[in-house]
């Protein structure tokens, strides 16, 4: 989606992540402004089969050393001696996704490779079928798909240093569950938005009915302070009176996480 957003065939991105710098840079070099509109949060959630016994929650450190190519970790004994010493049988995003790209900028970080022996899939429907299926497995996804799934999935708590605290409508909605809590953006070419009405009808409608459709699909939905910001944010970016975000890129503190 960001490759053709920036290439200037689509007029708008659905996006899990924010654009990354050689993104932007693609975008300037094809004469591309862009705005960028909060519309709503959500909450990458760490799952297991509900018929796991043993797991309820997992630090994030142990979350890397699970999913890092160096963590030297093969069975669930491997990450706490408690654990069984059976094998953990992995399932996540492929590596075209925002939501593979999130997760491991949050819990490797920049210096640490992802391993590869996993199971990846662009369909989350197949790692929710994946993880169910073994009380062995471990998988990671958005937390719409572990609402619909909650009869088959046992969400993990994460603990980030304060306590363990498991994804819910509530604690996504707070900022509490860290650091899997995102927002979701759209990204708007700002040329195609100030000179197509049609762009413009569909772009303010939906920053103002995104408070209603977001939480109908598992999303959570922005504060009220929040959605009226992005709803006057939309009206500015039509009438010229609010520049491209495009202009700003790579000079802003780094973006809080969601309600925090």
């Amino acid at each position: 989606g960001f490759e053709r957003f920036a290439n200037g065939e689509i007029a708008i991105s659905n996006a899990s992540r924010e654009i990354k710098e050689e993104e932007a840079a693609l975008a300037e070099e094809n004469g591309v402004p862009w705005y960028r509109f909060d519309m709503a949060y959500d909450g990458i959630t760490v799952v297991v089969s509900a018929e796991n016994d043993f797991v309820e929650d997992l630090t994030v450190d142990e979350l890397a050393s699970i999913w890092a190519a160096d963590g030297g970790v093969t069975n669930w004994s491997d990450v706490r001696p408690d654990f069984p010493e059976e094998p953990i049988e992995l399932y996540g995003p492929g590596t075209a996704s925002g939501t593979f790209d999130y997760f491991n900028e949050e819990i490797l970080g920049e210096d640490r490779e992802v391993r590869t022996d996993y199971t990846p899939s662009e369909d989350d429907n197949v790692l929710v079928q994946g993880v169910a299926g073994s009380p062995y497995a471990l998988g990671y996804f958005g937390f719409s798909y572990y609402e619909e799934n909650q009869d088959t999935l046992k969400a993990v708590a994460i603990d980030a240093g304060s306590g363990p605290v498991a994804p819910s409508i509530e604690t996504i909605a707070d900022g509490s569950y860290q650091p899997l809590g995102r927002t979701l953006y759209i990204y708007v070419n700002a040329n195609e938005l100030q000179e197509r009405p049609e762009v413009q009808e569909f772009v303010k409608f939906y920053a103002a009915t995104a408070d209603e459709i977001a939480p109908s699909v598992g999303y959570i939905a922005l504060p009220a302070d929040a959605e009226k910001e992005t709803v006057d944010k939309v009206a500015g970016a039509i009438d010229g009176s609010i520049a491209p975000d495009s202009e700003t890129f790579g000079q802003e503190s780094p973006e809080a996480s969601p309600a925090a």
